[in-house]
């Protein structure tokens, strides 16, 4: 994941989700957990996707500038 924000969001958000006990977590071991915890660990077993519509950065050209 390149930005640290979108991380935080996605955590943030998935806390609210179990937190609000409209959502089963999505890993089997959960004893001893935290949401946070819980959150974190679907993400990095990759029990959760995302997508972005942010357009990627565009790349900068380098034009050589000729000297005369």
């Amino acid at each position: 994941m390149g930005n640290p924000n979108v991380l935080v969001n996605l955590i943030s958000r998935r806390v609210r989700q179990l937190s609000s006990g409209g959502n089963r977590p999505l890993i089997l071991e959960t004893a001893g957990l935290s949401t946070a915890d819980i959150a974190l660990t679907e993400i990095v077993e990759g029990k959760m996707k995302w997508e972005t519509d942010l357009p990627k950065p565009k790349r900068k050209s380098r034009r050589r500038v000729r000297k005369a």
